[in-house]
């Protein structure tokens, strides 16, 4: 009897939106890095490769970086538009840095016109040296905020007055694969925040450890964040490895021992190159078997020949799926996991396994919420009072005495930047403006490692690390559902108190979480 052999299904057209919304289907994209310049052979290669992808069929989309790592590159949507002729579908990454709200909103109304619109929204890798040296960054709104932006922009009623709808399907980024529960736990709150905020489906960050992709699978499960998946299958190259181990890209980190048995296999003639794409063809195999809506591929330096042998070595696979758990599964004991685990299987449980972190006490923030729930609570019992007061102040020239007491104050106590628009009792009394290179306001960038910013390693922790370890269970739980609107930057500079009291900043247009998909879905 003549056996069936197994194929990947073909298009002779990308369709990816429709592709990944059908949960019948595992919907498969790669990810290509525009270099800087203009021309050259390797965006010749680049343009060949997604020639050959969309001719192929298997693959719904390309995913176009936008200034990965931080080095200034060919902007995504150059390539974007060539693709895009070819029948290839486009997932345009959309990062927070590097322009202002005003110019996302009219990059963005080009790219709708162009065709470009499914997007990858994420924060941006810190910004590296460039023309006589490093940019000043721009980190204007975080991802959650564009998600929102995007999502008002979609439904033709922006700031009040009425555009043409755009057609964004928006996608965001989430790790699950952060080591310390401070790091991971604010991964998962700010997807909260992004799934409410409008986001239609999510890509990984670069992980190995198969326990901690489905550990994502299930916190979505349970927190009813009914968004699409696609799990990142990244076949790095040895320079890339190295880079990786040492902390050197952004976010990424490589288990010890699976860094230790790719060292092994480098040794070998091909230099571990067939083992390395083998693995990832294990990997693509079981993220089918856990339930994701398709797999993120990319590499460097991958052939589309690479790319062939991954998919149809993947559906070798397919029949003994649990045989590789064990093989895949390579993190540490020490790392933090939501669930338990099961021994039978080697995954998880959807039992939580409990907290490991205890809220720990700081003077500063008990005072600061003291202060802040008598004088600026609404229902606290000095609000009246305070609010008369500053208000009747604002009138006189001890403005400037009031505004110079607040600043000082602030200044000793939370390194404050002045901004006129405060958001201190949104963050655990840590100011994001002083203390996030990022200035994130609505949670934590992937770019962390280990508990340490990306942007300064082993010298500060990241901000939402320790907003984290000031927070119990039950303000935890409050934190995931807020959305923080972004910075006024006509304030900067003022008292933000009579802004409060007036009515003027952040707060005049509410901190909740926007109309939520966790309860439409």
């Amino acid at each position: 009897m003549k056996t069936e052999m197994k194929e990947w299904p073909r298009r002779p057209l990308s369709h990816f939106r429709q592709s990944l919304l059908d949960p019948d289907e595992f919907t498969l994209t790669f990810e290509l890095v525009p270099s800087r310049g203009g021309r050259g052979w390797k965006h010749d290669r680049i343009l060949e490769m997604a020639r050959m992808m969309a001719d192929d069929g298997r693959i719904r989309a390309v995913s176009i970086t936008d200034n990965a790592g931080g080095h200034p590159a060919l902007s995504p949507e150059v390539f974007g538009l060539d693709i895009l002729e070819m029948g290839l579908d486009v997932i345009n990454h959309f990062s927070c840095k590097d322009k202002n709200r005003n110019q996302m909103e009219s990059l963005l109304f080009g790219w709708d016109r162009a065709g470009l619109t499914s997007l990858l929204v994420i924060s941006g890798d810190y910004p590296k040296r460039g023309y006589c040296g490093h940019p000043k960054p721009v980190f204007d709104l975080d991802s959650v905020q564009v998600v929102e932006m995007l999502n008002r922009m979609n439904q033709g009623n922006f700031e009040d007055r009425e555009i043409s709808a755009t057609s964004f399907f928006k996608g965001v980024a989430i790790s699950p694969f952060k080591y310390t529960e401070a790091e991971q736990m604010m991964q998962y709150f700010k997807l909260h925040r992004k799934v409410a905020a409008g986001a239609d489906f999510a890509i990984t960050q670069v992980g190995f450890d198969v326990r901690k992709f489905q550990e994502l699978l299930l916190f979505m499960e349970q927190n009813s964040l009914n968004i699409p998946v696609l799990g990142n299958v990244f076949i790095p190259n040895l320079p890339v490895l190295e880079m990786m181990r040492r902390g050197k890209v952004p976010g990424c980190v490589i288990p010890e021992s699976l860094y230790q048995q790719m060292q092994k296999e480098a040794k070998a003639e091909d230099k571990g190159k067939k083992a390395r794409l083998v693995r990832a063809a294990k990997l693509l195999s079981i993220l089918k078997g856990l339930g994701f809506g398709g797999a993120h591929l990319g590499g460097t330096g991958l052939t589309f020949g690479d790319l062939d042998f991954v998919l149809n070595q993947s559906l070798e696979f397919d029949d003994c799926r649990q045989d590789l758990i064990e093989e895949m599964s390579c993190s540490s004991k020490d790392v933090f996991f939501y669930f338990s685990q099961e021994k039978a299987t080697g995954l998880n449980r959807p039992e939580p396994a409990g907290m490991r972190s205890q809220k720990n006490f700081s003077f500063r923030y008990s005072l600061a919420l003291a202060v802040h729930n008598l004088a600026f609570d609404p229902q606290g019992i000095f609000f009246s009072a305070a609010r008369t007061a500053c208000l009747a102040l604002e009138q006189t020239s001890l403005r400037h005495v009031l505004t110079s007491f607040e600043l000082i104050t602030k200044k000793i106590l939370f390194q404050c930047r002045n901004c006129g628009d405060c958001t201190l009792a949104d963050l655990a009394f840590i100011c994001p403006q002083s203390g996030c290179p990022k200035f994130l306001l609505n949670g934590p960038c992937g770019g962390s490692r280990d508990g340490w910013c990306e942007v300064y390693p082993k010298e500060r922790r990241c901000l939402y690390v320790r907003i984290y370890k000031r927070l119990d269970q039950e303000q935890q739980e409050q934190f995931k559902k807020r959305f923080v609107p972004p910075r006024n930057w006509s304030l900067n500079e003022k008292s933000s108190w009579l802004h409060f009291y007036g009515g003027l900043d952040h707060c005049s247009r509410g901190c909740q979480v926007p109309e939520s998909k966790e309860d439409g879905m």
